[in-house]
């Protein structure tokens, strides 16, 4: 059983469900509404769990009611809390979320989440020992994701680093993950300086770029490779790529290749939009198996 750790924000997602996006000064009607647990590191704690993993979050969470089913529901996915506390002067965070044609829009409120620093990765210190692999995301201070990249590098644990939401990095956190995995958008705001081939061949085997229904892109060192996708019915892509990170996770600590890591965790990411939520959907070791 592989020993992650995951680096990251918790929340509660607020999701509307819409026929029609509303734009700019626009009330529409909408069709339903949920309240589910959310938050990308919360998200991939508990895809991992769910495909294996012994995990462990470090995260922090608000004084409120939000709180309580966040904590509850990683205890219901066997997700280590040990490293998870509660900020009593600020609510927990929560995720704006509108479905509508197909896609999703998402307004972030860090609110806890903020409180994720480097001193209290420090307090945390003893969660890392005997780790296979480190998850972090960009839903907390850019300070600590700096931070924990530096942890890892000096303990030689394997970090991968998924930079969304989207936003510049220094240099020093891209040479210390040992794999990055931003999407479309995101690689040109890592990488403004450079096409997207240039950006994959500067990191072989590092760079994973993922391309919603067309796959995931990285270069292995001689040529380009594009891991295809697998076609379904898509119900609510929210924690899609959250699920895909867990599984790639899941499978490097586990010690398989990298292409049938990036094909592990894209079947995992497609069987997680065929259903309602971002981790309402997020498949079992045993599905994703039964599918490959």
């Amino acid at each position: 059983m592989a020993k992650i750790i995951v680096v990251g924000s918790s929340s509660i997602d607020l999701v509307v469900t819409s026929s029609k996006r509303p734009g700019a000064g626009e009330t529409v009607l909408g069709e339903s509404f949920k309240t589910v647990p959310g938050g990308k590191g919360a998200n991939q704690a508990v895809a991992a769990a769910r495909l294996g993993a012994d995990v462990t979050m470090i995260g922090r969470v608000g004084d409120d009611h939000y709180a309580d089913i966040i904590l509850n529901n990683f205890k219901a996915n066997h997700v280590s809390i040990d490293h998870v506390e509660p900020v009593t002067h600020m609510e927990s965070g929560t995720a704006h979320i509108v479905l509508a044609e197909g896609d999703n829009s998402i307004v972030v409120v860090k609110a806890a989440n903020n409180e994720v620093t480097p001193a209290y990765i420090d307090q945390s210190l003893s969660a890392f020992d005997g780790a296979d692999m480190v998850m972090i995301q960009q839903e907390i201070p850019e300070e600590t994701v700096v931070h924990v990249s530096r942890l890892c590098k000096k303990q030689g644990i394997p970090l991968l680093l998924n930079p969304a939401p989207a936003r510049p990095v220094p240099e020093e956190l891209i040479e210390n993950a040992a794999y990055l995995t931003p999407n479309e958008h995101e690689v040109t705001v890592l990488f403004s300086d450079l096409s997207v081939s240039e950006a994959l061949r500067k990191y072989p085997n590092k760079l994973f770029i993922t391309e919603g229904s067309r796959g995931v892109r990285y270069f292995d060192g001689e040529k380009e490779v594009l891991v295809p996708s697998y076609k379904v019915e898509a119900v609510d892509t929210t924690g899609a790529g959250d699920t895909f990170n867990a599984a790639f996770a899941v499978a490097l600590a586990e010690g398989k290749p990298i292409y049938d890591s990036v094909r592990f965790a894209n079947r995992a990411a497609s069987l997680s939009v065929t259903k309602f939520g971002a981790q309402g959907g997020m498949p079992y070791r045993e599905e994703v198996e039964a599918q490959l």
